[in-house]
């Protein structure tokens, strides 16, 4: 990752960025811009150079926006006029975004931050550099960017370090999320992500982990798990990752969704919605990463992550539609879609959640449904929960981490399809709203937590076709950057 440091003295000055805001209208209602006052003034002649050329260029100061001034023979070489919007922690994330990018070709440059920087602004603008900065490549030649440092101009550089680590370490877990969900499903196993998980937590302290085989699976009574690995010759592990605090008075209980790979089973999909089915653990990535963001900065919160980790694959001894599922717990599913089987591992770590760690609060993320996308878009997560603190907190801590989700209804009146004539539970109906139904589906197992639970249905949010502000294409890490403000708000 680029390394990111506060300076109130730039000792190299290649590239120098001074940021520009919206003023107010002109005359004839044309937008106008002007240059920031800068917190450490910039050397001599820049800053008159930035307030003849913004006018010139006719720059917005829409946060993003970015002019490039070559300055040959002079220092620096090269200055970029910077739009940073109204200046909130949302518009310099956007305008990190475009630096990163913008600036991909150079290996430094110093950002002069404005007078009224605060760590707002600090830790939008690292987050986006971060983030946009992003790259995933297996093969041996690499494109990833030449920019290597960025300084941050400001007048006391030790009120912002502290700021910059936060940030850093959330990009760090949102880049690692990206890692685990990018990986080819030729390589990502269960067995292959458990091993990720025991090399990440290695130098972090206070974390436990333990992994179950199929062995414990089967004689714990985690039948959703097995019934959906059971097809592959890759056997199916359920995770248990633990930040246990001296200090904590909450306890969390974080649940991924983790099917490596996903065919559909016999009922298999189509290659068109096959080929990205790598992403279906997104939901198992987020909620890893985001308990290893916890421990790295010590958030005084208890943070049990449980992953039900799967492959989804069409054999001779894979489920059938129509087969009755023991869940943990004893509650039983008749399933007649097999391309339905993220709930049935997610039912067995709710019911294990419940029964044995008893948490004060139940929260599970889930690359669940296409409805996801048919309600709400490529960018924005479900959310679902009888509990409107929980749900408001939830939605506060995704707006300000500059993720997106939308709250959905619990319809009571969808309950009755999912009964089933032999079994507890029908767990795919065709009749209802797709994501509203799973999430009833998944609600059954919350059992005497459901008024503190809370499920994102994030599939949609979770890939990017494209580079959008801080996302890159591919894997989004969705849920990361969300999970962590939220835990860092608890009490």
């Amino acid at each position: 990752m680029l390394d990111i440091c506060p300076i109130a003295e730039p000792d190299r000055l290649d590239v120098l960025v001074l940021p520009v805001r919206p003023s107010d209208e002109a005359p004839g209602g044309d937008a106008s811009a002007t240059p920031a006052p800068t917190a450490v003034a910039p050397p001599d002649g820049t800053a008159e150079e930035a307030a003849a050329l913004v006018p010139a260029a006719r720059l917005s100061g829409r946060a993003g926006e970015i002019r490039t001034q070559l300055r040959p023979g002079r220092s620096p070489g090269r200055l970029f006029l910077l739009g940073i919007g109204d200046g909130s922690e949302s518009a310099w994330r956007s305008a990190g975004a475009a630096l990163a990018r913008s600036a991909s070709d150079e290996t430094h440059i110093t950002i002069a931050l404005p007078t009224d920087s605060g760590p707002e602004a600090v830790r939008g603008l690292t987050e986006g550099l971060l983030l946009a900065s992003y790259r995933f490549r297996l093969a041996q030649t690499d494109n990833a960017p030449a920019l290597g440092s960025v300084d941050l101009l400001v007048a006391d550089p030790t009120a912002h370090e502290a700021t910059v680590a936060t940030a850093r370490t959330t990009a760090a877990m949102t880049r690692l999320a990206r890692d685990l969900t990018n990986t080819p499903s030729s390589q990502k196993t269960p067995q292959w992500f458990a091993d990720q998980v025991i090399s990440a937590t290695a130098d972090l302290p206070d974390l436990r982990l333990r992994v179950r085989g199929p062995d414990e699976l089967a004689a714990e009574g985690f039948g959703g798990i097995l019934a959906v690995g059971g097809g592959s010759a890759s056997a199916p592990r359920l995770l248990e990752l633990d930040w246990h605090p001296a200090d904590a008075r909450t306890h969390v209980v974080l649940i991924g969704k983790g099917i490596t790979f996903d065919t559909g089973g016999i009922s298999i999909k189509p290659v068109p919605a096959m080929k990205l089915m790598r992403k279906d653990m997104a939901g198992a990535a987020a909620v890893v990463a985001a308990t290893l963001g916890a421990a790295a900065l010590r958030l005084p919160v208890r943070v049990t992550t449980l992953t039900p980790l799967a492959e989804n694959m069409l054999s001779g001894s894979a489920f059938r539609p129509g087969d009755v599922i023991r869940h943990y717990g004893g509650t039983t599913s008749e399933t007649t879609n097999s391309d339905a089987e993220g709930r049935l591992v997610l039912a067995d770590a709710l019911a294990y959640a419940v029964r044995q760690l008893k948490p004060d609060l139940l929260i599970d993320l889930a690359t669940l449904t296409g409805a996801n996308a048919v309600a709400l878009g490529k960018r924005t997560a479900a959310l679902y929960s009888e509990n409107d603190a929980l749900a408001a907190d939830v939605l506060a801590a995704v707006q300000a981490a500059g993720e997106a989700a939308w709250r959905m209804p619990l319809n009571n009146d969808y309950v009755e399809y999912l009964g089933s004539e032999i079994a507890d539970l029908y767990s795919a109906p065709t009749q209802g709203a797709g994501s509203v139904l799973a999430a009833l589906y998944l609600r059954e197992f919350a059992g005497e937590m459901r008024d503190r639970w809370l499920h994102l249905d994030m599939s949609a949010p979770s890939w990017a076709d494209g580079d959008h502000a801080e996302l890159t294409r591919g894997a989004t890490g969705w849920g990361v950057r969300s999970l962590l403000r939220w835990l860092a708000s608890i009490d």
